[in-house]
């Protein structure tokens, strides 16, 4: 299926999403499921969205997104150890916005996402965003 059509389906399947609290606080999930689900295909990434980022950093980008992006940010949780970045992503829909699971499916300006915080009094930071067909490219 054309790269573009893939696109489509995972923002249309995404967008059906928003306001659900379905996926709240799995944002890897929903992303990896707006892709499978929309396009019957399955997508390998990380525990959490560190480390998917970390998967892909060889193709990292910083700036403003293309449409169908995924993005990244660092994201800070405690744990037994200290802090762990867990991370954070979502898809880039255009115009400047995100759609991700946050404590509902939400659409957000990219860099404002920097100003919501986590349960634990966290801000997530922006690292970058990787293009789809990269992403693609990454599974089998």
């Amino acid at each position: 299926m054309e790269e573009s059509k893939l696109v489509d389906n995972m923002i249309k399947w995404a967008e059906s999403k928003v306001e659900s609290k379905e996926y709240a606080g799995w944002c890897l999930s929903f992303v990896e499921d707006a892709l499978g689900r929309s396009n019957e295909i399955e997508i390998v990434g990380g525990d959490c969205a560190k480390e998917s980022a970390d998967l892909f950093s060889d193709d990292m980008h910083d700036g403003v997104p293309e449409r169908g992006a995924l993005v990244f940010y660092d994201c800070y949780e405690p744990n037994l150890d200290g802090l762990f970045n867990v991370g954070h992503c979502g898809i880039y829909i255009g115009e400047g916005d995100v759609i991700h699971a946050w404590d509902q499916v939400r659409i957000d300006e990219y860099m404002s996402i920097e100003a919501m915080k986590t349960p634990h009094g966290f801000n997530p930071r922006y690292i970058g965003w990787v293009p789809f067909s990269r992403v693609l490219a990454k599974n089998p």
